[in-house]
Order: C-alpha cells, then sequence, then structure tokens
C-alpha cells in the first residue's frame, strides 16, 4: 500500500518533497518507501510524533499531512495553495468521500461533515494542512493516545481561519467493511460525542479499540 500511494502523490503532486515517516511497522515501509519519498523516517508508534517528526524534517513553507489509505484529488496542490490565498488563512483540509454506495457510506461524507464543523472537529483523513510557521507555534500535533489530530485542528483555527477544499479526498473503506459500516459510523459519532464532552482520552483510547479496530 505504501508505494502504491507513493507513487500515487508523485503523480497528482509532483514536484513536492515526500517525507514517510513510519511508526516501528514490520512490513517494510521503509524499504518499499525508499527510493519514491524524499526521506525515510522511523519513530516510536505514536501518530503525533510521526507526523511532528515529518513537519521538522520537511524544508517546504506549508506542511500537509496525508495517510497512506487516502487517494488525493487531480487538483490537490491547486487548492491547497487557493485555500492557503484566501484572508487571514492558516490552513486548511479537504472533504472526503468513501467509495462505496449506500445510507451509511453518505451519512459520513455529508452529515458527520457539518457536524464535524459545528463541534470544530477534523481527523486526519481529511489531509490538514498548514504554513510551517503556524505549525511551529501552535507546536505541532499533542503527543497524545488519541484525538491528536482534532487537538491540533482547534489550535489551528484559534490562530486563523481554516478553509475547506471543494475536491474530496477518498478514504480507503478497508476498516468499514472490517467492522461494519454501521456499527463503525456509530462507534466514531459516539466517540466523537464522548471527546466532545471531556471524556478522558485513556477511557476513550481503550473503547477506540475495542469498537473501531478490526478483530484478527
Amino acid at each position: 500500500m505504501i508505494r502504491r500511494c507513493l507513487e500515487h502523490l508523485r503523480e497528482r503532486a509532483a514536484g513536492v518533497e515526500i517525507v514517510v515517516v513510519d511508526g516501528g511497522s514490520t512490513d517494510g515501509t521503509l524499504e518499499l518507501a525508499s527510493g519514491i519519498a524524499d526521506r525515510v523516517l522511523r519513530t516510536k508508534a505514536n501518530r503525533a510524533a510521526q507526523m511532528n517528526a515529518g513537519a521538522a524534517a520537511a524544508r517546504g513553507e506549508v506542511v500537509w499531512f496525508v495517510h497512506v489509505d487516502l487517494t488525493v484529488p487531480v487538483d490537490c496542490l491547486d487548492q491547497i495553495n487557493g485555500c492557503l490565498a484566501q484572508p487571514n488563512a492558516v490552513g486548511g483540509f479537504f472533504r472526503i468521500r468513501l467509495p462505496q454506495r449506500g445510507f451509511v457510506y453518505r451519512l459520513t461524507d455529508e452529515f458527520a461533515h457539518y457536524v464535524g464543523l459545528a463541534l470544530r472537529m477534523r481527523c486526519g483523513d481529511h489531509g490538514i494542512f498548514c504554513r510551517r510557521r503556524d505549525f511551529v507555534e501552535i507546536g505541532g500535533f499533542p503527543e497524545v493516545s488519541l484525538m491528536e489530530d482534532v487537538a491540533f485542528f482547534r489550535l489551528l483555527r484559534k490562530r486563523g481561519r481554516v478553509y475547506v477544499c471543494k475536491s474530496r479526498i477518498v478514504v480507503d473503506d478497508r476498516r468499514y467493511r472490517a467492522i461494519g459500516p454501521a456499527r463503525l459510523t456509530f462507534a466514531y459519532g459516539l466517540i466523537g460525542a464522548l471527546y466532545f464532552c471531556r471524556a478522558p482520552l485513556p477511557w476513550l483510547t481503550r473503547l477506540y479499540a475495542r469498537l473501531c479496530c478490526p478483530r484478527s
């Protein structure tokens, strides 16, 4: 998957610097990414730590965080530049689309988008991006066990406008297929609501592992 993702990024985001940060996986990520990515790093297994390490290693003025299982739109760079050119812009994100048809998938695509905006919550699947100087001033992603992307998004909003790109990122739906779309949508909504109500992160982390991770 990592090699396909990198080749896809090279095609649709030609010319950008790509930094891959592996959190200690055993699937050969470092070897597969070498030769395609500009830099390949290894950190501890923590998403916030991985993204912070990648941002520190990158040299560009804009940092964009992309998960390995996403398909970015053809005009992704134009969308990012357009958002950052807006008044008081500090960053932005893309809307998402799940590839399967069905009510639950469209519920996630549409209704969940507006609920997330109302609750000031955006997750890493949305391809969050911002200027490097704002990333540094915020202090990067909080190195917590869960919801680090939501916490970062809220910090970013305090610095200025965070814009929504018109094009959509397509999210791999293998987790939905493994767990069940209705159950996973409910689980995400429940965890988001509990986080909004300030439930303890250790408790939410255990709940996430129970409800949102496929059983082997």
